[in-house]
């Protein structure tokens, strides 16, 4: 069912329309859950990236 609220569009840009809309979502669960896939198969879990800023993250020093 195509939402009324879209008007008199040509049903060709009716789904273009929802396209542009939900398109970058599918597609963003589509990448994590195969992201998530592979990280499971890998046996690792998924990595956490700390900051070395004003977060209060370890900072690593380079001393010479």
């Amino acid at each position: 069912m195509t939402p009324l609220h879209l008007g008199t569009l040509h049903p060709v840009e009716q789904v273009l329309t929802l396209i542009l809309a939900f398109g970058p979502f599918v597609l963003l669960a589509v990448v994590l859950w195969l992201r998530r896939r592979q990280d499971h198969a890998d046996g690792s879990a998924p990595r956490q990236s700390t900051s070395s800023g004003a977060a209060g993250g370890p900072r690593e020093v380079n001393q010479r």
